[in-house]
């Protein structure tokens, strides 16, 4: 019997594969985090706007055509302007418009009133819906109209109704694009409705700080930062494993050269053994002088003497050089006596000229 995979939106007896799971996973977290970020920037939007709020500067459409100027300051403004041609006359609106956020009341009767019935489920997407739904609902499409919709009201338990009010987008355009050239921090479109006014169109300078835009940016920061989080951290593995072996291999080092210098302090071949054993082998010029002057004869006197490891050589004069063989033999300091060169005899000299060389035996090892 195989077994059954439950998913959200599936039954038993439709198991999606895991992948469609993972999706629908992944699109969850998507829309989550897209969420998050869209309240963080609105939030950040709105907070913006309350510390630092520019001027509201309302114009508001009477039945005659007019327009009444309502301003949170009005020292010295008209009360009423007129729009005639693509301008609004009447009076100077430059010093008034420059950097206030504009509303302009339009007349209900310009606009086409459509109510709108949807599940409860669909407030969270009303927006979006209303623009799907536009074409059905309205002689324009949504690029040829500009339109809104009162704010949800329940009905019964799992239903809402909106009130979608539309016009055509140039009847809007023709009083922002009069208004556009005084430079406002933002310009929006209104009606009067049963349930309040109805918010159809807007539009901000460059300068102004977009929601939206602001969550795509914050998506954005996001995702780098996670990303430099990641690569960080997988740097940061790798430099500490990668320090942790050079570690390892310097302490295996250390311990090697440790063992091989205890090994060769304690052996025979070791620098301190072999400089102990010279030190005892290898004869000492005062002792071998000390001997040699004990062992010759007085008539004997000595001109040179060469002591090179156990090997020594002497030169000198003496009356009877082979006699000095067997005195330098029976010594117990020296063997293998013999002479290295021709014993020569000169006129001037008192005596036989010899060169005699010898193996010296140390007698000083402890």
């Amino acid at each position: 019997m195989s077994p059954i995979v439950y998913c959200r939106g599936t039954t038993p007896l439709t198991a999606p594969p895991e992948s469609l799971c993972e999706m629908s996973s992944l699109s969850s977290i998507s829309t989550v985090f897209d969420t998050w970020t869209g309240t963080v920037a609105g939030a950040a939007v709105s907070g913006l706007e309350r510390m630092v709020s520019p001027r509201l500067v309302r114009l508001v459409e009477g039945d005659s055509g007019a327009f009444a100027l309502e301003a949170s300051k009005p020292d010295n403004a008209p009360r009423e302007v007129a729009f005639e041609d693509g301008k609004f006359t009447g009076a100077n609106l430059a010093p008034i418009v420059r950097g206030s956020r504009i509303e302009i009341v339009l007349r209900p009767a310009r606009f086409l009133f459509r109510p709108l019935e949807l599940p409860a489920r669909a407030a969270d997407f009303l927006d979006g819906i209303v623009r799907a739904q536009i074409d059905r609902l309205t002689p324009w499409s949504a690029a040829e109209a500009v339109f809104g919709c009162s704010a949800p009201v329940t009905q019964g338990s799992e239903g809402i109704t909106t009130m979608i009010a539309a016009a055509p987008r140039r009847l809007a355009m023709g009083y922002v694009e009069a208004l556009s050239g005084f430079h406002p921090s933002a310009i929006a479109v209104l009606t009067e409705a049963d349930g309040g006014r109805i918010r159809v169109f807007e539009q901000k300078s460059r300068g102004a700080i977009d929601p939206v835009r602001l969550s795509r940016t914050l998506q954005v920061v996001l995702a780098v930062a996670a990303v430099t989080a990641v690569l960080g951290s997988i740097v940061a593995g790798y430099m500490a494993d990668s320090l942790s072996a050079q570690e390892s291999e310097l302490e295996q080092q250390i311990t090697q050269r440790r063992a091989a210098i205890r090994g060769a302090d304690g052996g025979e071949r070791s620098p301190l053994a072999l400089l102990e054993r010279r030190k005892y082998e290898t004869p000492a010029s005062v002792i071998v002088l000390e001997s040699l002057s004990r062992l010759l004869p007085d008539h004997t006197y000595v001109t040179e003497m060469h002591l090179a490891g156990n090997k020594l050589q002497i030169a000198g004069i003496t009356r009877d050089a082979p006699s000095l063989i067997p005195l330098i033999e029976q010594s117990q300091h020296f063997t293998r006596a013999t002479f290295y060169a021709p014993t020569t005899r000169s006129p001037s000299d008192p005596g036989e000229r010899f060169h005699i060389e010898a193996q010296v035996e140390p007698r000083n090892a402890p």
